[in-house]
């Protein structure tokens, strides 16, 4: 029988405060987050008081949360520590300098474009269908992807309609209200593949030859076209060259991904870009401000600390309970103001450094300029944590002089220049487009081309970088860049 083994071993285990917790949540809103979580706040916590502070010498008066934290510390009453009610009591404020003082300031609203699905909603309330085919072809475009297209077979949308929606179907069905959503606008949205996309905006076009021409091309030589063999079309459909760049020309002014027409980068709900920074470029200065939101002076109602003050006195089990619940609903208050100025202090930092290191780019808007940047360069100079920056970095936006930004934007990876200096990858992407764009259609630029191409502006590009380059672009290989 194997002995029974006793020891002692030492861990040491981080945990985190629940001021570190609401500061990390707090850091990862957006601005309009924010400030609908502060009315939750409000709403949920009945200590903290918001009413501005006036009224009648009778009315009483409330009380800043660093009152309350004092008088906890002094086990003394309000009236001993602060003097009579009618005393000017200053306020835990929660402004700071670059706000303003606005009592109702106001949002730099960006309008974005209607979401892909509330354009397609609003065209099916249009149409004039029985409750039952309203919901089926509701839930067909709710399965759209994002670029517009039907994914999923008609039976798996059959089976998720009985199953999901409660809604009993048919395939037929199920086609038929797929048929009206295609006669929908982006032209071209609901189709199951390239080929049926194309087609169904060719269809809507006005019949020229050349329309003619590419819905022939699409309906029968499909693959030909996929692979760019020109030559094999022509010989099989009997056009002519003039013929098959008319072809071209058409199927090339059509878009392969309808959905991307409407900006859907946010939920159904998002209406408008509200930027959690500004930039101004005067008299040679960068100068950083934060947009201003909603967010009034924060105060413990003096009934609630009198309850508090009063538990502590008292021998009743009830009121020292009583007590013990307010005490919480301080501190959480306390933990929650405390977290807001942190939140303040960490994305000015965070947007500060990020300006001082693209400094260049910020002054002209120049993508070029744009240095390598990754959020350890940003971590080392704030002296915060990676994970911090990552937060804060997520979901904002700047409005500058010449834009409205992601902060994502400003962060890429750095290459080596020929002199040794270290580019930004999106230099080098802007220079390969370029390359592209001016290149010979008829001879395009291989891979290998456009590695020499590089070199000989000063980028060190190895083969298969272009070709992970390529693909990010969007830019296909050479050959399926040839044109007549």
């Amino acid at each position: 029988m194997a002995a029974i083994k006793q020891g002692l071993e030492q861990k040491l285990q981080q945990k985190l405060s629940p001021l570190q917790i609401q500061t990390i949540k707090l850091i990862e809103m957006p601005v309009q987050a924010l400030e609908q979580h502060v009315r939750e706040v409000l709403n949920d916590n009945p200590v903290v008081d918001d009413t501005p502070q006036g009224g009648s010498d009778d009315e009483p008066r409330d009380v800043s949360i660093s009152q309350v934290e004092a008088q906890e510390q002094s086990g003394g009453s309000l009236e001993e520590n602060y003097g009579p009610q009618d005393d000017d009591i200053p306020s835990y404020n929660l402004h700071v300098n670059n706000w303003g003082k606005d009592e109702r300031p106001e949002y730099n609203t960006f309008s974005v474009k209607q979401s892909f699905t509330q354009s397609l909603q609003e065209q099916l309330g249009y149409r004039n269908l029985t409750e039952h085919q309203r919901t089926v072809a509701g839930f067909i475009i709710g399965s759209l992807d994002e670029d517009g297209y039907l994914r999923r077979d008609i039976e798996s949308l059959v089976d998720d309609l009985a199953f999901r929606a409660g809604v009993e179907s048919s395939a037929e069905e199920v086609e038929q209200m797929l048929k009206v959503i295609q006669e929908f606008e982006p032209s071209g949205v609901g189709a199951r593949d390239l080929r049926e996309c194309l087609l169904l905006q060719l269809e809507d076009k006005k019949r020229t030859p050349s329309v003619e021409n590419a819905i022939r091309v699409l309906e029968t030589q499909f693959d030909a076209f996929k692979n760019r063999h020109f030559q094999k079309i022509m010989t099989r459909l009997h056009l002519s060259e003039e013929e098959m760049k008319g072809v071209l020309d058409e199927i090339r002014r059509l878009n392969p991904a309808p959905g991307g027409q409407i900006d859907d980068s946010y939920n159904e709900q998002a209406q408008q870009v509200v930027p959690d920074f500004q930039l101004d470029y005067e008299n040679g200065q960068l100068i950083l401000s934060m947009p201003r939101f909603s967010i009034p002076e924060l105060r413990i109602n003096r009934k609630y600390s009198e309850i508090m003050e009063n538990g502590r006195l008292s021998e009743s089990k009830a009121d020292k309970e009583a007590a013990s619940f307010v005490k919480q609903k301080i501190d959480s208050a306390k933990w929650f103001i405390e977290a807001l100025r942190q939140r303040q202090n960490t994305l000015e930092s965070t947007m500060r450094a990020i300006i001082d290191f693209q400094h260049d780019y910020f002054v002209d808007g120049d993508e070029s300029s744009l240095k390598p940047m990754v959020l350890k360069d940003i971590a080392e100079r704030t002296g915060f944590d990676i994970s911090t920056i990552s937060r804060v970095v997520n979901s904002k936006w700047i409005e500058t002089h010449f834009g409205i930004f992601p902060l994502k934007y400003f962060f890429s990876e750095g290459l080596e220049n020929s002199e040794g200096e270290e580019v930004s990858t999106r230099e080098i992407k802007k220079v390969l487009r370029d390359m592209v764009d001016n290149e010979d259609k008829h001879n395009p630029l291989t891979d290998d081309e456009l590695v020499d191409g590089l070199a000989a502006k000063g980028y060190k590009v190895a083969r298969r970088t272009i070709a992970k380059y390529r693909a990010l672009l969007d830019i296909p290989k050479a050959r399926l860049r040839r044109e007549l």
